[in-house]
């Protein structure tokens, strides 16, 4: 599991850490009963404070992404229903597209602009994946 913080980010680092386990999820590249790093560690490799893995743990827990448990450490949890995979992957697909926005607009390109490179693209992506629907 390779996770990443840009501390620079508008986007706080908790929150990252949150998006980045729920896309690995909605994405099967972690599965239920997967072990996660401790939050000690995870600090660790991520060098950054303690609260703030626990944070994002502590709120992927009461979302039921994750389990803990006493002695035994941090879990993903069970099989999710296809109700909540599609709002995983629907959570996932904002997230991508609001940091594109955004980054869009930090670069000064306008509302059109953005509009027709994304249709431009999306006509490219589809006739090259005309298998996906």
């Amino acid at each position: 599991m390779k996770l990443w913080v840009e501390p620079e980010s508008k986007v706080p680092i908790y929150v990252q850490i949150e998006e980045q386990l729920r896309s690995m999820v909605a994405a099967g590249q972690l599965r239920p009963g997967d072990q996660l790093p401790t939050i000690r560690q995870l600090a660790t490799d991520l060098r950054i404070n303690y609260n703030t893995v626990a944070r994002a743990y502590l709120d992927l827990d009461r979302e039921g992404v994750i389990t803990t448990q006493r002695g035994r450490g941090t879990f993903v949890a069970g099989v999710p229903d296809e109700e909540e995979m599609a709002h995983l992957r629907e959570e996932q697909l904002l997230s991508i597209l609001h940091t594109s926005l955004e980054e869009a607009q930090r670069l000064g390109y306008s509302p059109a602009e953005v509009a027709a490179a994304f249709e431009r693209e999306l006509s490219h992506w589809l006739r090259q994946n005309t298998h996906i629907s």
